[in-house]
């Protein structure tokens, strides 16, 4: 095995991966999707939000719910970029939901800024799909 090092850091040849002798032994890092994980909190802290100021507990579960849904599809983005699915379900309800609320009620806050959000993140998600390369 081949090492050098620099400024401290220890670099290790990689070595073959025991069953697939084409692949080496690193492991691949994916870039977390910090937007869709930030969509998550901003949804969970609103349900949190209309629970402490109005009582709400449907506000609260529903707000836990599609968090729990929107950081899970976050999660599995961050895995395989391909699987947006879960992401795009969550956040496509949420515009749909919340989007009817604010044509009723034409209060931005909360359902008008939901709406907005949710709307952003679908476009954010087909524009990533789009972009992709497809497979023949």
């Amino acid at each position: 095995m081949t090492s050098c090092s620099s400024a401290g850091n220890e670099f290790v040849q990689p070595r073959p991966h025991p069953r697939c002798p084409g692949r080496s032994g690193r492991v691949r890092v994916m870039a977390l999707d910090w937007i869709g994980f930030s969509y998550a909190v901003l949804v969970a802290a609103g349900g949190i939000i209309g629970w402490f100021k109005a009582g709400s507990v449907t506000s609260l579960a529903a707000g836990l719910l599609f968090g729990l849904l929107s950081a899970v599809g976050a999660c599995l983005a961050s895995q395989n970029p391909e699987n947006v699915w879960l992401s795009l379900g969550t956040s496509a309800t949420l515009a749909l939901l919340m989007g009817a609320r604010f044509l009723t009620s034409w209060k931005f806050m909360p359902a008008g800024l939901m709406a907005l959000t949710s709307g952003l993140m679908v476009a954010r998600i087909l524009a990533g799909m789009r972009q992709r390369p497809r497979r023949s």
